[in-house]
């Protein structure tokens, strides 16, 4: 593994974060830096490319709310590429991750390596995607994640194929720790999940919030799979906290209750992406006024309208959530990109120019579609794509290096609406 330092700069404004980085890694994670002018090849050069891609994303587990905002920009994107047909088709095996507990990831992953699969999206819950990532590299083919903030993947030993859209958890966890501040909150208590996921972003959290000023008055963990946390929620209730950060999946229905129950003040919880949800009658206790924070910008209601419309068409069923929508769409246009960018569906070739599409390198010319970014590349430049998760902007180790977190608050529904 590589040592890894970065200089960051970050700009928050009434709960909204915008995150740029520089990053330089000092040894084995560099994917090379891209000329100013691309070396594309000439149009009469160029391949018809075909880029077969698996979905390693939760149709079922811990964080299967997920799994239909992904999955419909994973398909949204494939078919507007492929409508634009500018030499290059995808084709998308829809797969499911689950979670560490149902583990269906075991069966999809070598089924869709063994469907010889260029690259993989997901999975969603960094937890998962470190139980097959060894796996994907070894085989030599790409994962990328629309959801993973484990600050872990930034120094993985990864044949630079490991990329993200989605920011590290050392960005939301600073946006909440201040939220949480801001609101006036001198003593958290912090529950949460004991994985990769939950252990960063708990770290993340504790660091911001006792810089504002603030104590952690109790800080306890839990484990997948249980369903018994009256142990945590006494001890944590006794340090007389005035705010409770819940950090995990699905199991936060259980547990607010439990604190509730136990006199707590239903307004006054933070959630993170993993359970930013739109809880509705799911969560059978009032959380009016709970905030909760999850990556990305604004979504643009036409893009809405596209994404809904898509998962009408592939599932039949209205879509819900939006969570790591705009994160998986860009994804799939940032590999199309960079297998234009390489005229090849050759992994390793497209890993090679992902940095360089998403302008974390080179001089390219600023696009913000699929199809104004492919007609750069094919008339001999070199494209930077703006999409829907933001400018992206990848470092040297597949991170991106330009962010926005959300905050969103409850209303008397159980359903959020973003405030920033």
């Amino acid at each position: 593994m590589s040592v890894f330092t970065s200089s960051r700069a970050r700009k928050i404004l009434g709960g909204l974060a915008v995150f740029s980085a520089s990053a330089i890694v000092l040894a084995g994670c560099s994917n090379g830096a891209a000329p100013a002018e691309s070396d594309a090849p000439a149009a009469e050069e160029r391949s018809e490319l075909t880029l077969k891609v698996g979905t390693v994303l939760p149709q079922t587990g811990a964080l299967a709310f997920l799994g239909p905002p992904e999955e419909a920009g994973v398909g949204l994107a494939m078919a507007e590429i492929n409508e634009a047909a500018k030499g290059i088709t995808i084709d998308v095996e829809y797969g499911d991750s689950g979670d560490p507990d149902n583990k269906a990831y075991e069966t999809t992953v070598p089924r869709l390596l063994g469907n010889d699969v260029q690259a993989l999206i997901g999975a969603a819950a960094s937890g998962v995607t470190k139980l097959f990532l060894d796996q994907a590299v070894g085989a030599g083919v790409i994962t990328f994640s629309p959801a993973n903030t484990s600050p872990d993947f930034t120094a993985w030993d990864d044949n630079d194929l490991y990329w993200r859209t989605a920011p590290s958890d050392l960005l939301q966890g600073e946006v909440l720790g201040n939220l949480v501040a801001e609101d006036g909150h001198q003593a958290l208590g912090i529950l949460y999940l004991n994985d990769a996921y939950g252990t960063g972003l708990e770290a993340a959290l504790t660091e911001t919030f006792t810089a504002t000023g603030g104590e952690v008055v109790a800080s306890e963990s839990y484990n997948a799979g249980d369903t018994n946390f009256s142990a945590q929620v006494s001890t944590i209730l006794a340090a007389s906290p005035d705010a409770i950060a819940v950090i995990g999946f699905e199991e936060t229905a259980t547990i607010v209750p439990s604190f509730i129950n136990s006199g707590f003040d239903g307004s006054k919880f933070y959630f993170v992406d993993g359970n930013t949800s739109q809880w509705g009658a799911d969560m059978p206790v009032s959380i009016e006024g709970s905030k909760g924070t999850q990556p990305g910008p604004v979504l643009e209601d036409d893009f809405l309208d596209r994404l809904k419309a898509q998962w009408q068409e592939q599932s039949g069923e209205e879509l819900a959530d939006l969570n790591y929508a705009g994160e998986s769409y860009d994804a799939v246009v940032l590999l199309a990109l960079a297998s234009l960018a390489a005229n090849s569906s050759d992994s390793a070739d497209i890993a090679g120019k992902l940095q360089e599409v998403s302008g974390g390198s080179g001089d390219g010319e600023k696009c913000e579609t699929f199809a104004d970014c492919a007609d750069i590349i094919l008339d001999g430049g070199t494209a930077d794509y703006d999409g829907y998760s933001g400018g992206v902007a990848f470092d040297e180790a597949g991170d991106p290096t330009e962010a926005t977190i959300g905050i969103f608050e409850y209303g008397a529904d159980n359903m959020h609406e973003r405030i920033n």
